[in-house]
């Protein structure tokens, strides 16, 4: 017995070894033939199509003349068409106390002034209610409504248009397609502008069944990505689409280049002939995953661009995170890598 119990034994380490040599095999070959796809230089070029998430800041706090041309000029130079004006956060019941955006008029109206042809939008968000985590209930038509209240005030004061970043949204999240269809309603009315950040696609719809069964809240929970099939919902109720792109953790260039050109071909091909797509780039440096920076992510995205067969029907460029923690010398590496 003791002697056919170390034969299995025997049996089993050498398996083990050998799918582990086997598993760190492929990993090796994926890893070089990466590397090796990461060296060509990237033949498509960016858009002037582009967006930027900017602080709060703006319609919180008064602001000079001097500081609304310099963000006008920062605007034009860097072919920004769409600006997110944080405007939030929403509070649990929908809404938006007022003195939180108590200069928000001044803002639109120098945009209007020195900026005409840029869209600003009030950026909305909030994490949501899940258990024991996030604190809008979504899941309430009460307050959906108020949410729809608190656009059409924004959209009173002269935004160009609305920007959602609820989060997580799961793909079977009914809620929030319901927020998107009222909100439409209101935004079609007015001629303005609907638009949603949303986390990057799952890599595998095929397993979202049994991820959708884990918990979602807690400290472990699942993170949201959508399906193809719920982008495309997405999309259907929208104008534009943000996708937040970063926080890969992934520990080389090349890596993370691979990750942004996959990302940027599959959600292109998916959605590009139906909304504006904007695909978020990182200007600030992450707590993990240190290869993640501007310059490599731009170039993924150009990759990515040089995988599909023909350009999208619809405008399609990047979304920059964020105007707070982009430098000068950002903008001058956007503006070579992306712009020129």
């Amino acid at each position: 017995m003791r002697v056919a119990r170390a034969v299995w034994v025997r049996r089993a380490v050498r398996a083990a070894a050998w799918g582990t040599a086997f598993v760190l095999g492929l990993a090796a070959v994926f890893l070089a033939q990466t590397w090796v796809w990461w060296q060509s230089e990237p033949r498509s070029h960016g858009t002037a199509t582009n967006a930027l998430w900017a602080r709060h800041q703006w319609v919180g706090e008064a602001h000079t003349e001097a500081q609304y041309q310099a963000l006008a000029g920062t605007l034009r130079l860097n072919k920004i068409t769409d600006v997110f004006f944080h405007a939030g956060p929403l509070a649990p019941d929908g809404s938006v106390p007022p003195r939180l955006y108590a200069h928000a008029a001044e803002l639109i109206a120098a945009m209007h002034r020195l900026a005409p042809e840029v869209h600003a939008q009030a950026y909305l968000g909030q994490t949501r209610r899940l258990g024991g985590n996030g604190l809008l209930r979504l899941d309430d038509p009460a307050v959906r409504a108020r949410i729809v209240e608190t656009d059409r005030a924004f959209l009173d004061l002269g935004f160009d248009g609305v920007h959602y970043d609820i989060e997580p949204v799961y793909s079977d999240d009914r809620a929030f397609l319901d927020l998107l269809d009222r909100t439409r309603e209101l935004t079609r009315a007015r001629g303005r502008i609907l638009s949603v950040s949303l986390e990057q696609l799952t890599l595998a719809d095929a397993a979202q069944p049994a991820f959708l069964a884990l918990p979602r809240s807690g400290t472990f929970r699942y993170p949201a990505r959508p399906t193809e099939a719920y982008l495309r919902a997405v999309a259907g109720r929208v104008d534009q689409v943000a996708i937040m792109t970063y926080d890969t953790e992934l520990p080389t260039r090349s890596l993370v280049g691979r990750h942004f050109a996959w990302h940027t071909e599959r959600t292109l091909k998916l959605i590009g002939d139906r909304v504006t797509v904007f695909m978020g780039v990182p200007t600030y440096r992450p707590v993990t995953g240190w290869a993640e920076d501007l310059a490599t992510s731009l170039r993924g995205v150009r990759r990515g661009l040089d995988a599909l067969g023909r350009p999208p029907a619809r405008p399609y460029g990047v979304a920059v995170y964020a105007e707070w923690t982009t430098s000068p010398a950002d903008w001058a590496r956007y503006r070579s890598l992306w712009l020129s």
